[in-house]
């Protein structure tokens, strides 16, 4: 017997596999769970079907759920593939039966294995990396946890003070202390500029007098207190408490990340370039695996970071260049995010974008231009393994 794909469709609690062989002829279908002796178990099965000590396995799944039995393959020398369970749904309507099952989806993950060469192998990612993955999925939770706080705490008080909502930038670190201690006019009218002023520097907040004059000003410009003040005042008391917990709780998992990521050997050529910082650079690290191998020219990393468009043509139309479809998000956020710093940063980028806004580009294709230029930068930097250096722009003579 030849070689033999064992796909899998992976579950919280259960996985599905099933093996083919060379011809396409099923050998084997099973429900597992997701426990080491069921896993060890099905490889031992698996292997002895086959000629040699190893199978091709393929995954819809390359982390999470299906985390300890990419370690058991991985420990015992298995080759792994990926394939995206986007890949899979289309290639479903071309094998029989009705309906979505797991055993169905598992024969589809091993028989597209078979035949696609285009599939990315699942490479194991070091500790640095794993951690950092870690680190900046929970921080991206908890700023979209801190934005949806902070919608709440501005419509609610819009319905009882909109004066004050509209005088304070609740994003802000004072303007928050301040709607913990006081929220409606008629407080904030009482308490006066002088004692919250006061109030306000005994909790070290910055601009204490100013940010004190706006509110007591918002409040002498509202004397109707609305229908439910008391109820709203508390929501306002607590969802700004909430913002203040989730900003500590993000400023904490930054040094966290700012650690784990300076433990990484590319740390001080990713930072050395203009607009990356330790979050961004961690974020970078985490989407990539850690290294170039799988990008071997600066074109591939271009297309796994949606910003190589591709082409659209049909019949006698042609040059109809869009987004892919199938591209990494969070990467494609960190070029577009780094490139709006560095223009403010970086000569050489300011003068690329200043540039761009002449040949009559809009300022967000000017920047997605940018971010283009600068996946060609890092991944060069990162091949020789030097760090980036500022330098004046070079100005040609008229």
């Amino acid at each position: 017997m030849s070689r033999i794909w064992a796909g899998i469709d992976c579950g919280k609690t259960h996985h599905h596999c099933v093996v083919v062989d060379s011809e396409g002829r099923k050998l084997l279908s099973r429900r597992v769970a997701n426990d080491e002796p069921e896993l060890l178990q099905l490889l031992a099965d698996v292997l002895g079907l086959a000629d040699t000590e190893t199978a091709v396995w393929a995954l819809d799944m390359t982390g999470g759920e299906p985390g300890l039995l990419i370690a058991l393959l991985v420990g015992h020398g298995q080759e792994l593939l990926y394939i995206p369970g986007r890949v899979v749904n289309r290639a479903t309507d071309a094998y029989r039966g009705e309906g979505k099952t797991d055993a169905r989806d598992a024969h589809v993950i091993a028989d597209q294995a078979r035949m696609r060469r285009d599939l990315q192998p699942v490479r194991p990612d070091d500790e640095v990396v794993i951690g950092l993955r870690l680190l900046t999925g929970h921080r991206m939770d908890l700023v979209a946890d801190r934005t949806r706080t902070v919608n709440r705490l501005r419509s609610t008080l819009t319905s009882m003070f909109p004066a004050l909502e509209r005088a304070l930038e609740v994003t802000n670190a004072g303007p928050l202390v301040l709607l913990t201690g006081y929220q409606t006019p008629a407080a904030i009218r009482r308490v006066g500029v002088s004692r919250l002023t006061t109030w306000l520097r005994n909790r070290k907040v910055r601009n204490a007098e100013s940010l004190a004059s706006a509110a007591v000003e918002a409040a002498g410009r509202q004397q109707t207190a609305v229908a439910g003040e008391k109820v709203i005042a508390k929501m306002v008391h607590t969802l700004a408490k909430e913002v203040v917990s989730l900003n500590e709780k993000i400023a904490e998992i930054d040094k966290l990340i700012e650690g784990r990521f300076r433990e990484h050997e590319l740390a001080d050529v990713i930072e050395s370039v203009p607009g990356i910082g330790a979050v961004l650079g961690a974020e970078f690290l985490a989407a990539i695996g850690g290294s170039l191998d799988a990008f071997p020219t600066s074109d591939r990393l271009a297309a796994f970071a949606g910003l190589a468009p591709a082409p659209h043509d049909s019949g006698k139309s042609s040059g109809n260049l869009h987004r892919p479809q199938r591209y990494h998000r969070r990467l494609q956020r960190v070029f577009y995010t780094s490139a709006l710093i560095s223009i403010q940063r970086d000569p050489n980028s300011r003068q690329f974008y200043d540039r761009k806004r002449a040949e009559g580009k809009r300022h967000t294709q000017a920047v997605i231009a940018l971010a283009r230029r600068r996946v060609n930068v890092i991944w060069a930097l990162i091949r020789d393994q030097r760090c980036y250096q500022v330098t004046p722009p070079v100005t040609l003579a008229a």
